[in-house]
């Protein structure tokens, strides 16, 4: 993962670098992701004060999560104000396709990096007219592993499972799946194709790993089959805004590794400081 790999260290956080290291290479990595984890609560703040419900969505390449976006957008846009950020290695052509549709989007080319950080997406935050905005779409790199480690400062985290990649994926990368808190079985179009996928295992799978986290089954071809997800959306946001009026703000479900129940997850929903003004609706 991110400790071994290198990859804790991206375009977004890279100036942190720059100051004389003290230490082993650990201290380095560890002051890396304690830095990551303030700059989520400035983003997460942020959002709290525009009111912007933020929605991390993860999976492997090809999942179909830029497909999703777009039917979302299609049956949703009348209702909410939507913004998407893309996180891809190189190119605009996920950010191209949501433009497209009429919706402001920021790329991030994360270039080597094979996540999204908070660094990152601070700054595209600041891109986007947030005070227009009622919902923030992350859609991070294609990668089942490092995503999952890094808070973003979002308020939820989605997680796309495509029945061409086999009903096995929550038991072999058990970090992501277990902080996931929605998880959208995609292209069950397919199923009478790819017939040894099994959603029960999936959710057997998932419930090993102490998640017990809503499951639901889409299609975005040929008739977008995605009204659950749409469903969940809708009170998601209804709950974000009556959290906020009480000052709660809502919080993703994170992945520790070390859980094995349900209760041991991080608390859904955190108090808002004092010291937070939060804007008018």
């Amino acid at each position: 993962m991110c400790d071994t790999c290198g990859c804790n260290i991206t375009p977004g956080n890279r100036h942190l670098l720059d100051a004389p290291a003290h230490g082993t290479a650990i201290d380095v990595l560890q002051g890396l992701l304690s830095a990551n984890d303030r700059a989520a609560e400035h983003n997460r703040t942020h959002l709290n004060q525009h009111r912007v419900l933020a929605i991390n969505l993860m999976s492997a390449p090809g999942a179909g999560k830029t497909s999703l976006l777009e039917a979302t957008i299609d049956l949703l846009q009348a209702e909410f104000r939507i913004g998407v950020i893309e996180g891809d290695l190189e190119t605009e052509n996920d950010a191209r396709r949501i433009r497209a549709k009429g919706v402001p989007a920021i790329q991030i080319s994360t270039g080597s990096a094979c996540h999204l950080d908070a660094h990152m997406v601070h700054h595209a935050l600041h891109q986007l007219p947030l005070a227009k905005l009622d919902v923030v779409f992350i859609e991070n790199v294609g990668n089942l592993v490092c995503p999952a480690s890094f808070d973003l400062g979002h308020h939820r985290n989605v997680t796309l499972l495509s029945v061409t990649e086999g009903d096995d994926k929550p038991a072999k990368y058990p970090v992501m799946f277990r902080g996931t808190d929605m998880l959208l079985i995609s292209k069950i179009d397919l199923l009478p194709v790819f017939d040894d996928f099994n959603p029960q295992q999936v959710q057997q799978h998932m419930r090993h790993l102490a998640n017990n986290a809503p499951i639901m089954q889409i299609a975005v071809r040929h008739g977008a089959q995605i009204d659950p997800w749409l469903h969940w959306l809708r009170e998601e946001y209804r709950q974000f805004q009556e959290g906020l009026i009480h000052g709660n703000s809502p919080r993703p479900r994170m992945q520790n590794t070390a859980a094995t129940s349900p209760a041991e997850a991080t608390p859904r929903y955190r108090q808002v400081s004092t010291h937070t003004a939060l804007l008018p609706p």
